[in-house]
């Protein structure tokens, strides 16, 4: 499919969003990315990822402690990838750019390819979200139905049933398949990637090796084979529900919207940004824990809006997009509670699961 066109706006929405947010910024005169708070939530992020895998990999405790470990150090890869990583994709992480490339680097350390990662979210996801056969996010066949353009399987009558097990093998899909799959075919789906610079080939072949040697090899050696591939399931399993969640609740849910490109002049009907928040989906944003756990992807509008402000700063400019959405008479989707979120989801699916 190639890539739709947004109906051009003279006085868009976008427009006014972008300005109410710029005087925002220039009234408090603070910088759009992160500060001193994201920087002491990445160096306890790390620190503790660190201590927990060397205390599971060499002071190896009793079972159950040992079950928990990798229970938490699941969580903390996750949390990497939202607080760390996904600020540093963005360049919101830090005004230097080294250290949004750091920060992004993190995501290879951790198994997966942050170039690959870059073209898949940045480029195709945040540009065409819910649009199926261009939103990757939104293939998960042939295990989940995610939108009514998609074919129903019989499979698909179980999905609200057995979607858990699904979102609990995405870790181990994308580091192990998903990435060499665009790697060797160069595309995400049917979207070309960038050119690979020589830099960028070795970059993902080094971190692929340093990954294995320390998640596989160094833990075999160490614990054994099987104690290893139990705990390395369970971390595995773990990190992948959590990651997939996040990410589902924002887009996949009842009152989310899956646009159909008009034909023939390939548009979609909306302006980028109307598209955006009829597209996504905020959920407990007055929970303090799960914005600072989630990297603040629970303001997924917020996100989507403006990629490129660190989400340190969502709760704060949330309440200026809320305001214009009121003004304008533009839809924006919120749930008070994570429970709600997840409740509109499995409903969603159970929706698509029937003829």
């Amino acid at each position: 499919m190639a890539t739709p066109k947004f109906q051009a706006q003279k006085s868009s929405f976008h427009a006014e969003l972008k300005k109410r947010i710029n005087t925002y910024f220039q009234e408090t005169g603070i910088s759009t990315t992160g500060n001193y708070k994201l920087y002491l939530k990445a160096s306890i992020l790390a620190l503790s990822l660190i201590a927990i895998y060397i205390h599971l990999v060499f002071f190896t405790p009793i079972t159950i402690i040992a079950i928990l470990e990798c229970i938490v150090l699941g969580g903390l890869t996750a949390g990497m990838g939202f607080n760390v990583m996904h600020d540093g994709s963005h360049g919101s992480f830090s005004k230097i750019k080294k250290l949004n490339d750091i920060a992004g680097l993190s995501l290879n350390v951790l198994g997966a390819n942050v170039f690959m990662w870059n073209t898949k979210h940045n480029v195709i996801h945040h540009a065409y979200t819910n649009i199926d056969g261009i939103d990757d996010d939104l293939d998960a066949g042939p295990f989940l139905r995610l939108c009514e353009s998609q074919k129903r399987l019989k499979i698909h009558r179980f999905q609200h049933l057995y979607f858990w097990a699904a979102y609990s093998m995405l870790f181990f899909y994308w580091v192990f398949f998903s990435d060499y799959q665009k790697y060797f075919t160069q595309k995400v789906g049917d979207f070309p990637l960038k050119k690979m610079k020589t830099a960028d080939h070795i970059s993902f072949w080094a971190f692929k090796a340093i990954h294995a040697a320390f998640f596989v090899v160094v833990p075999i050696l160490t614990v054994g084979f099987l104690p290893w591939l139990i705990g390395f399931l369970i971390y595995g399993v773990f990190t992948g529900f959590v990651m997939s969640i996040v990410f589902q609740l924002a887009h996949t849910v009842e009152e989310a919207h899956f646009p159909v490109v008009s034909q023939p002049d390939n548009r979609i009907e909306d302006e980028w940004a109307i598209h955006q928040l009829k597209t996504t989906a905020n959920f407990a944003t007055n929970n303090k824990v799960i914005t600072w756990l989630v990297g603040g992807l629970n303001f997924q509008i917020e996100h989507h809006l403006f990629p490129r402000i660190s989400h340190i700063h969502y709760p704060a400019i949330s309440k200026i997009i809320k305001q214009a959405c009121a003004e304008y008479g533009v839809m924006y989707h919120e749930f008070p509670k994570m429970r709600m979120a997840v409740a509109s989801h499995v409903s969603h699916l159970r929706q698509l699961s029937r003829a």
